[in-house]
């Protein structure tokens, strides 16, 4: 798998709208193992990439606060918006004002997906397992192995251009406007 079958199969999961992740992780099943390790590997790519101090400012801004754990869950419901609002959000994140609405966002009113960060493991552990029913510890340390094999990157330290609301409301006018007094959170 390559980068655009990768956002060609986000974008075919997006038809599924509740259950895409559930479709994706069984359609990653059903390919070979070197496949669903090159979904993870740009996953957390993109995962990588997009772990910002601008961004997760932008994040913050918008759902009035923004903790490790959701910033994770921010970025994974950017990446299942598909590859343009991903990469104009990472140009700009401002693009986000005019982009977020109803439609688009999570069953908790704000745009988070903690379910697509495990699509990859799900779909490696349906393909080596054959069900979902235990968390495998092992597994999950063959498959994060597999992908260091890979020349995967963990996450470095984040160094934020951003000290508090009034930094913020300074670098994204757009995204105040609209989520500054009334964030999503």
């Amino acid at each position: 798998m390559d980068k655009i079958q990768f956002w060609n199969l986000l974008e075919q999961s997006k038809t599924y709208e509740e259950d895409q992740v559930q479709w994706m992780s069984e359609a990653l099943s059903n390919k070979e193992e070197d496949e669903i390790l090159d979904y993870e590997f740009i996953f957390r790519s993109y995962m990588n990439e997009s772990y910002q101090s601008r961004l997760w400012g932008a994040a913050y801004l918008i759902m009035g606060g923004c903790s490790d754990d959701a910033f994770d869950y921010f970025r994974g419901w950017l990446i299942s918006q598909g590859r343009f609002v991903f990469e104009q959000t990472l140009e700009n994140p401002e693009f986000l004002a005019d982009y977020i609405s109803d439609e688009n966002l999570g069953e908790e009113g704000v745009p988070e997906n903690e379910d697509i960060l495990n699509v990859g493991f799900d779909a490696y552990t349906l393909k080596k397992e054959g069900d979902l029913e235990d968390w495998d510890g092992e597994l999950y340390d063959e498959m994060l192995d597999l992908l260091v094999e890979r020349g995967l990157d963990r996450n470095s330290d984040i160094e934020f251009d951003w000290e508090d609301e009034d930094d913020l409301m300074e670098m994204f006018p757009l995204l105040w406007e609209r989520f500054g007094e009334n964030p999503l959170g």
